[in-house]
């Protein structure tokens, strides 16, 4: 078929690649402008050793609700930070299993710990932000620093210290650290990265400096925050109904002068989320909309943005290829920048796995070699966002919540 046959058998065809190019090369000139920064970002956090100025300023708060298969690394972790951190809060929200036991055998080892079962929750509050709300104020007065835990975290030596001192010295009130996830089956090292990317396309590169608080990114597994912050802000209150209370609070920081960061933590804090690909998709994914922390225009554009510049190219670039190989005649131009503004975008994306490997612990893991198709998922992971930014959960960590 010659490309005037094309163009009368399929009409629609040059007009429908003009429109995508309209639509897709301003979205393709955010995400570069976003991505651009990565060379010159912050360099991942490293261990520092404890130091005198820094003696009782840390007070660390892990929320608990039936996490006793997964808290022993976090709390080993935690025993092994130095004179910085004052006291470990423990935060239980009345597990059924063996958390409370568990941690009672810690606290006999270590007698910084300390274990509190929070009050009911309250109506309009979330299980997470309330744990930690208590602990926050069940913590020591003269604790300069609040350092958020998640149970399913296990932090380095030198954890504490390195945030307290990189924060004091740079002035910043509120940072949080990605870290270095722990997978094992080949689906959660297909799926998770894909996940995990959507992130990197819509906010950058972790440790890059971002000026709009609506585009603030937070990690609430390892979160630290000034006290004299939280007392302003009181508490958690601002992030109660939140199912992302890190950037909710993050971002609600961040528009009342606050200085945010968002920084690498890959050497210094591993995290094992979800076990296996179908949690992972269940969990993670309907909480990565951050629809709880954005309007709702932006949470929509950003779902726009995802499908155009992660999911279309997988969809268009075979398509697009079929029809070259059907047509014997000339190859329009308008077809062919469509074709190599996808192709480059799957070529972008290639590249990008490359660079969020320092993210994985492949050490042991059986599945790792799935972690090199994860672009494959893209397509899934953009429907997976989708599906969850019209659905505020129901459940969520063994918790109910209402419908409303």
């Amino acid at each position: 078929m010659s490309a005037g046959e094309l163009s009368v058998a399929f009409p629609w065809l040059s007009f429908g690649a003009v429109l995508l190019l309209s639509l897709q090369l301003p979205m393709v000139a955010v995400l570069l402008s976003r991505l651009l920064v990565g060379p010159v970002r912050r360099p991942p956090l490293k261990a520092q050793k404890s130091s005198l100025n820094q003696l009782g300023s840390v007070s660390i708060v892990v929320p608990t609700l039936n996490e006793a298969q997964r808290i022993g690394p976090c709390l080993d972790g935690l025993t092994r930070q130095g004179y910085e951190v004052r006291e470990i809060l423990v935060v239980d929200s009345r597990s059924t299993d063996d958390t409370v036991a568990m941690v009672q055998r810690y606290q006999a080892r270590d007698p910084r710990i300390r274990l509190f079962t929070d009050s009911p929750l309250p109506p309009g509050w979330v299980g997470r932000p309330w744990a930690l709300d208590y602990g926050f104020r069940h913590s020591h007065p003269d604790s300069t620093w609040i350092l958020g835990l998640d149970a399913d975290t296990q932090p380095r030596p030198g954890l504490a210290a390195a945030l307290a001192a990189a924060m004091a010295q740079e002035n910043y009130d509120l940072v949080s650290l990605a870290p270095q996830f722990i997978l094992k089956s080949p689906g959660e090292f297909w799926l998770q990265p894909a996940l995990l990317i959507t992130l990197v396309y819509r906010f950058g590169p972790v440790g890059t400096p971002v000026s709009d608080p609506q585009r603030v990114m937070a990690n609430g597994q390892c979160f630290m925050v000034r006290r004299s912050l939280l007392e302003a802000l009181d508490g958690y209150q601002a992030a109660q109904g939140s199912f992302c209370d890190d950037v909710t609070l993050a971002r609600y920081a961040a528009t009342q002068g606050a200085r945010v960061g968002f920084w690498d933590g890959c050497q210094l804090l591993r995290v094992r989320m979800y076990e296996g690909v179908a949690e992972t998709w269940r969990e993670w994914g309907r909480s990565l909309d951050l629809k709880d922390a954005a309007p709702r225009l932006q949470v929509w554009w950003d779902l726009l943005f995802l499908g155009l510049v992660q999911g279309l190219p997988w969809v268009l670039v075979p398509l697009l290829w079929a029809i070259a190989w059907s047509n014997v005649g000339d190859w329009s131009l308008t077809l062919s920048i469509l074709l190599a503004v996808n192709m480059g975008l799957l070529l972008l994306r290639l590249g990008l796995q490359g660079a969020i490997a320092t993210a994985y612990d492949f050490h042991g893991a059986t599945g790792a070699w799935a972690f090199w198709l994860s672009p494959l998922a893209d397509l899934a992971a953009v429907v997976r966002i989708g599906l969850s930014s019209s659905r505020r959960p129901t459940q969520w960590r063994g918790r109910e919540y209402p419908v409303n």
